[in-house]
């Protein structure tokens, strides 16, 4: 390892003041090395109701702000992370296991846009004079905070999930209470004291760390919370439904990522980009290909161009040494799964072109080569669950009705892809794909920061938007109606 990082013991930041009061630790190990790197507060249901009551206590003041007071703490916080870019990329690539040149780096690089773009909707954010059948009356239409955030994030993108919530959530004048993943507390750590460095009020931010089942359970309950935001899986998604039934919900929850390969696609490019889409952040994202769906005429030909991929691009490695373009898995109970997945596929008659078992030789055995299945069927658990690994599933079809048929029986539906050099093809499959983003000649994980994302109502991958202006004016902020009587 070529960088070295200080312990980092988390604690919980409510009202202003960071705090543990004799509070149980758990020390956080790292997929990396296998070794502590600091602890954590497990915070009970006496740190939810202080949360709250810091947050609420805030509420009133931040919500009377100047969006330019805002924009003004934004801009700090941009060059407080900015700074700190090379420290905190360090944590994530201990704490998650990415590759830190570009990943790690990457997510504090997102976490900045994510800013930049709370900023422009916060200045964005407008109101309406309506007309009124009465000359006197004036009626007033304008967007006003919700009140108090609950955020929840997960450990696959601890900073700029993160963000995704925490950005447009203050932007729009609301006070947070936000719970990192307790794997990856550390990181989110230090996000919070960059905006304390950059001078946001007491108690309009506030922390709380632990488990989930016991201090999110508490927080999603409590009906001091306007708002509950959450990124994570679909089943604890609709557990946090089920307890925020009557208030403003964002819910980012699981996908699998569907890839079709039809046969006039440039199966070069297609290759490319199912690599991308299944070894970005080690296959641990909820866009991830965990459904690589490939037209029967061209079968054989893409299973090779992509075995070829993956031996030419990808080497799994320390996350600091610069050959490296894949760590680890984050944790041992998302390397058993990609293992059930896989052991599965096998027995039932799938055939491994590359890959298929855990790698050796490293301080952790959490580090998985990216994976070719072959012979995949709908019959198999690594095509009805989400793997969360870098695991290449190839399954046959024979026409693209029967690729929309396989995703519309999908639990999930957050994002697809079709390969194609039809254009207008490509398009009609994406306007008919039941997923809530689906791309033309690009990876399942594409996207940009300013664009919406988010699941297919009725499925399994969450409801509303996070990223540019959209989770700011759909859940955090709502309309006022102001009539006024100007007299005679």
């Amino acid at each position: 390892m070529t960088r070295q990082l200080p312990e980092i013991h988390a604690r919980p930041l409510i009202g202003g003041e960071w705090t543990d009061r004799d509070l149980e630790r758990r020390n956080v190990y790292s997929p990396v090395t296998g070794a502590a790197l600091g602890s954590i507060a497990l915070c009970d249901s006496r740190f939810a109701d202080m949360a709250l009551s810091a947050a609420n206590r805030a509420a009133g003041d931040w919500s009377h702000t100047t969006v330019f007071e805002r924009i003004e703490v934004f801009e700090k916080v941009k060059q407080v992370l900015a700074a700190r870019r090379d420290e905190i990329a360090t944590v994530i690539a201990y704490e998650v296991g990415k590759e830190f040149a570009h990943e790690s780096r990457g997510e504090i690089d997102e976490a900045i846009a994510h800013f930049d773009e709370a900023i422009t909707g916060c200045r964005d954010l407008e109101g309406r004079l309506l007309p009124s059948a009465v000359p006197s009356c004036r009626n007033y239409a304008y967007r006003v905070a919700r009140g108090t955030v609950v955020a929840i994030q997960p450990w696959n993108f601890p900073i700029a999930m993160a963000v995704q919530h925490i950005a447009p959530a203050l932007a729009g004048g609301n006070t947070v209470v936000m719970l990192p993943a307790p794997t990856t507390t550390l990181s989110a750590t230090l996000l919070v004291e960059c905006l304390v460095e950059a001078g946001l009020p007491a108690g309009v931010l506030n922390l709380v760390t632990g488990d989930g089942a016991v201090i999110g359970d508490a927080l999603t309950r409590d009906e001091r919370a306007d708002v509950v935001a959450f990124t994570g899986s679909t089943a604890t998604g609709r557990l946090i439904a089920a307890n925020a039934h009557n208030r403003a919900q964002i819910l980012e929850l699981g996908g699998n990522g569907p890839m079709v390969i039809l046969e006039d696609a440039d199966l070069d490019k297609a290759a490319e980009g199912v690599v991308m889409s299944s070894t970005v952040a080690s296959g641990q994202a909820c866009t991830s290909a965990e459904l690589i769906l490939v037209h029967s005429e061209v079968y054989d030909a893409f299973a090779a161009r992509l075995v070829a991929e993956v031996e030419n691009t990808t080497r799994v490695g320390d996350p600091f040494d610069e050959q490296t373009t894949m760590g680890p898995l984050q944790n041992e109970s998302t390397a058993i799964k990609v293992a059930t997945h896989v052991r599965d596929a096998i027995d039932n008659g799938a055939k491994v072109l590359t890959g298929g078992s855990p790698l050796t030789g490293f301080d952790t055995d959490l580090y998985w080569p990216p994976t070719v299945l072959t012979g995949v069927t709908n019959d198999m658990l690594i095509s009805r669950s989400e793997t969360f690994g870098p695991v290449m599933p190839l399954q046959r079809i024979e026409s693209e009705d029967e690729a929309l048929a396989i995703i519309d029986a999908s639990e999930y539906g957050l994002a697809s892809s079709v390969y194609t050099r039809d254009i207008g093809r490509g398009l009609r499959f994406a306007e008919r794909a039941s997923t809530g983003m689906a791309n033309v000649n690009l990876p399942s994980v594409w996207s940009e920061y300013h664009l919406p994302f988010g699941g297919r109502s009725g499925k399994g991958s969450g409801t509303g938007r996070v990223q540019g202006r959209f989770a700011l004016t759909d859940v955090f902020t709502e309309l006022k109606t102001i009539i006024v009587d100007l007299g005679q």
